[in-house]
């Protein structure tokens, strides 16, 4: 059974677009040590993607940044329809969620903030179970 194929990976996707980015974190974690292969690196990118988001909100602009970058090199490999979510149309969302932090030089930022209307889903390519 494929890592995609799972309760735990619905369950860590499920996590990650209701903004329980740390429990996303701790679901996924369990998976992905015990998955093998190429789907072990995008679980692991993932899971970066989720801590970013909750280091973004908790306005930890640093360690955001920094996982947003190793975040997108393991997932950016990865086809768009890769472990069956649209990853293309995630990381052009993730990404424009980023651009300001991104582009911000000062090194602890004051006019950045998450924007809520901007914090990417994961849309799955076709409902679980189907």
């Amino acid at each position: 059974m494929s890592a995609a194929d799972t309760d735990q990976y619905r369950e860590g996707i499920r996590l990650f677009n209701e903004e329980e980015f740390f429990e996303c974190h701790d679901v996924l974690e369990e998976l992905w040590a015990e998955t093998d292969g190429p789907e072990k690196k995008m679980i692991q990118g993932l899971i970066q993607a989720a801590i970013s988001l909750f280091h973004f909100g908790n306005e930890n602009f640093g360690g955001a940044k920094k996982l947003y970058i190793t975040a997108r090199k393991l997932l950016d490999v990865f086809p768009p329809d890769a472990m069956g979510i649209a990853l293309d149309d995630f990381l052009v969302d993730y990404e424009l969620c980023f651009r300001e932090l991104l582009a911000n030089t000062e090194t602890y930022p004051t006019t950045v903030v998450l924007q809520d209307e901007l914090v990417p889903k994961i849309r799955w390519l076709e409902a679980p179970g189907e």
